[in-house]
């Protein structure tokens, strides 16, 4: 994928709302309901994803990818076609964020619950 890892940082740094929200894995655990060590075994089986940010480096989940006090039920099979195609975390995060004539972006799609089909396929056919 990508060589270069900030070239689209505007969109992991801004949503359509404003200021993209990044939560760290206790304020995660607390949405949720569990404790951190789940919230990372979420992350390391792809069920959620995240990623190392600020100055301190600080391991963080952007709030869109959680809804109801849980992850975005059709996340992880979409996370799953993304990282065999070869994607890096950031590189998935920034595809999710970005628009693509769903209307909206594939985390938008995938918040609606009834286009998680049409969001694979387009993650699909980056592979070829």
């Amino acid at each position: 994928m990508s060589d270069t890892p900030h070239e689209n940082e505007d969109v992991l740094s801004q949503g359509p709302d404003g200021e993209r929200v990044w939560l760290n894995l206790p304020d995660v655990a607390e949405l949720i309901g569990t404790d951190v060590g789940k919230v990372r075994r979420m992350l390391q089986e792809r069920v959620l994803i995240g990623l190392r940010r600020g100055e301190r480096k600080i391991m963080s989940v952007p709030a869109e990818l959680l809804n109801d006090g849980a992850p975005l039920p059709d996340l992880q099979g979409t996370l799953v076609v993304l990282f065999d195609s070869g994607f890096s975390d950031e590189e998935a995060l920034r595809w999710l964020f970005t628009e693509d004539g769903y209307p909206g972006t594939p985390v938008d799609a995938l918040r609606t619950g009834h286009r998680k089909t049409e969001v694979r396929r387009r993650a699909q056919a980056l592979a070829f």
